[in-house]
């Protein structure tokens, strides 16, 4: 039977942050504790998460040793599933409720969802890419880390925030209807930059449907009809994504 709440653990960040892992050799659980980054709403939550990283500890250390291409420096998007790929895989090795702890702490770590936020594809055991990311995770991946990163830095990290929805919603190829039923309802603060987002990429996307029709209207070549418009032609056979 599938363990839905582990593969839902596996994508969606939780309120306090847990600290990534990383080999012994380059980094020591004092370091990991100290680097942790959770919001000042919920600092009662620290010694929780503290508990849940000192126990999961040595499972992480077995996975980055069976698995340093999705456990060591580069952390990778995990497929659904591999929570009981691993218990079948290694039944001497793990046992269920730790191995679910540690994938807890592993997924919810800054690096993790830095990898999930950056579009990469969910990898299998082997290190394979297997499928696509759902744009909902990306999406809570890239608010999650946000708001951990605006909660410890002066700075406005918006515009940050702004470039990393536009591009998340224009690879998602979602229309606006669709991308919002599957992310939900988002914080107020949110919800300006999100809107100024998806407002960007429909504007792009009328201007490339605005031009392919006029490039199919032409009857000329990529070429003729770039030098038409004054355009360079490597935009325009992007738009009409055809190649170079």
């Amino acid at each position: 039977m599938t363990d839905t709440t582990t593969d839902m653990a596996t994508e969606l960040p939780e309120t306090a942050s847990i600290t990534p892992f990383a080999p012994p050799a380059t980094e020591t659980n004092t370091e990991l504790l100290a680097d942790a980054a959770a919001p000042v709403a919920v600092v009662s939550s620290a010694p929780k998460a503290k508990n849940r990283l000192e126990s999961a500890q040595p499972v992480l250390e077995k996975l980055f040793e069976l698995y340093p291409q999705l456990f060591g420096q580069r952390f990778l998007p995990l497929k659904l599933g591999i929570f009981q790929e691993l218990l079948a895989t290694h039944p001497d090795d793990f046992k269920r409720d730790t191995l679910k702890t540690a994938l807890g702490v592993h997924t919810r770590s800054t690096r993790y969802l830095q990898s999930v936020a950056s579009g990469l594809k969910r990898h299998d055991l082997q290190g394979n890419p297997v499928e696509a990311v759902a744009p909902e995770h990306i999406y809570l991946s890239i608010v999650e880390l946000f708001q951990r990163r605006q909660a410890r830095s002066k700075d406005d990290l918006r515009p940050k925030l702004y470039a990393q929805l536009v591009a998340a919603y224009e690879q998602s190829g979602l229309s606006r209807q669709d991308y919002l039923a599957r992310i939900g309802a988002p914080a107020e603060a949110i919800q300006v930059v999100l809107d100024d987002a998806l407002a960007e990429v429909d504007q792009q996307r009328a201007r490339r449907a605005a031009l392919l029709k006029a490039y199919e209207a032409s009857g000329k070549t990529p070429e003729a009809f770039a030098d038409m418009l004054g355009m360079d032609l490597r935009d325009v056979k992007a738009v009409l994504q055809t190649n170079p």
